[in-house]
């Protein structure tokens, strides 16, 4: 019974002394085996590893390329105009031993690499003018950024893949600015097109209305005319027909008073049995059947 529970006891020890000293390596990783903090190997294949239990412990660092993106940073460019700056970068631990002795993790490496662009941007751009800045040929000063941030991440055991720039705006105050100064030009432009709408409108109101009038006195002319023409017609007829017979035609025209005198059909007309207009009928003879 004693020598079980001896044979279990030893069995469980090496279980914990073998779950303690064997460790697997991701394909994503590397691994440096520490001992009592010193550095000892350096694992960058991926498998199983071991290692002494309890003296030796493991720090895992990531081999992959990794993003970093950088606070927003305000540059001074040449021609002293503010500009704020939001980078981002690719990097990758290409040396673990270097990495761990001169920052130790990844999150102080994140945060030197971030020091170093930030001012690394300042220093090249601070150099060209803002127009330059805010163009998309900033091929050059993006080469220079990440040819003097590679030169000091090698110091960390890292290599720098890519710098860029993400954004690049004016301040605030700098913008609204920019803005109203948009603004007045364009409220500016729209008043001058405006008033040159308003005096082209006048000109041609001005030149319809005049064109209204010529084209209504001609009518006015060319009617009076052909009144004039028809007037004479009728005279012509109707001294012919007074010359033919005089008494149908003061027929004709006693008819038109008459006519003239009636206009409305409110007015009412009392003649005598011997008055003029019945004259007229007097050698009228009805027609024999």
């Amino acid at each position: 019974m004693n020598m079980g529970k001896i044979l279990a006891g030893i069995i469980a020890a090496i279980a914990v002394v073998a779950f303690f000293s064997i460790f697997i390596v991701k394909e994503v990783n590397q691994a440096i085996v520490l001992q009592f903090g010193d550095p000892k190997r350096i694992i960058s294949k991926p498998g199983l590893n071991f290692k002494i239990p309890f003296i030796q412990n493991v720090v895992f660092l990531d081999k992959r390329i990794l993003n970093l993106d950088t606070p927003p940073e305000e540059v001074i460019a040449s021609d002293q105009k503010r500009l704020i700056v939001d980078a981002f970068a690719r990097f990758q631990i290409v040396d673990p031993l270097k990495f761990y002795i001169s920052v130790g993790n990844e999150r102080v490496a994140r945060s030197r690499l971030a020091t170093i662009i930030n001012s690394r941007i300042r220093n090249v751009l601070g150099q060209q003018e803002l127009q330059t800045l805010l163009s998309e040929d900033r091929t050059k000063q993006m080469a220079l950024i990440q040819e003097g941030v590679n030169n000091e991440a090698e110091n960390f055991g890292i290599k720098i893949n890519d710098v860029r720039i993400k954004r690049a705006d004016l301040p605030q105050a700098n913008s609204d600015a920019i803005f109203r100064r948009m603004q007045t030009e364009r409220e500016r432009e729209a008043k001058e097109f405006r008033a040159r709408g308003a005096e082209m409108a006048v000109t041609i109101t001005s030149t319809a209305d005049k064109e209204v009038t010529v084209i209504l006195a001609d009518a006015q002319k060319k009617s009076e005319i052909m009144k004039g023409e028809g007037d004479g017609k009728r005279n012509n007829i109707f001294a012919g027909a007074f010359g033919q017979d005089p008494e149908f035609f003061a027929f004709y025209r006693a008819m038109q008073a008459y006519e003239k005198a009636l206009i409305g059909g409110e007015t009412s007309l009392i003649l005598s049995p011997d008055s003029e207009f019945f004259k007229f009928f007097g050698n009228i003879k009805p027609k024999s059947n």
